[in-house]
């Protein structure tokens, strides 16, 4: 199975859903988007392809989010696009691509739903909850 990580290796639910996808036996291609960046379409076609809209995708903390006032529901997806192809760190993460779908995957535990298969458990969240126990099912 191909997949595709957008990823922040700063983020720790990022390192998380990235060491999940390992430890199922993947070896998925990470892309460093804050070190990348997005293009319009690259961002229009991953939203489309997850369900999301911008507004859904954009990071409200620990971005420049508020102080770019972007948080008023009267700026629009076109606005919210540019402002993210601009400064990267807007959208939130990680993005996980496979062949059974596009995930923002907040909490870690989404990616589950793109996989084949999981890592044996138990394997645990960033917050050291189970998301999967020593039978190898998902826990919530």
């Amino acid at each position: 199975m191909n997949i595709v990580i957008h990823h922040n290796p700063e983020c720790g639910t990022s390192r998380n859903v990235l060491a999940i996808i390992e430890a199922s036996g993947y070896q998925p291609v990470v892309i460093e988007y804050l070190k990348s960046g997005w293009t319009r379409p690259q961002l229009q076609g991953l939203f489309a392809a997850a369900d999301l809209t911008p507004r859904e995708a954009l990071r409200t903390t620990k971005s420049p989010a508020s102080e770019l006032g972007l948080l008023s529901k009267s700026v629009s997806d076109d606005e919210l696009l540019t402002a993210m192809v601009t400064y990267p760190v807007l959208v939130n993460r990680p993005i996980v691509c496979t062949p059974k779908g596009v995930r923002l995957c907040r909490p870690s535990e989404a990616v589950l739903d793109v996989l084949d298969q999981w890592p044996k458990g138990p394997f645990y969240k960033e917050d050291g909850s189970v998301l999967i126990n020593e039978a190898g099912q998902r826990i919530g």
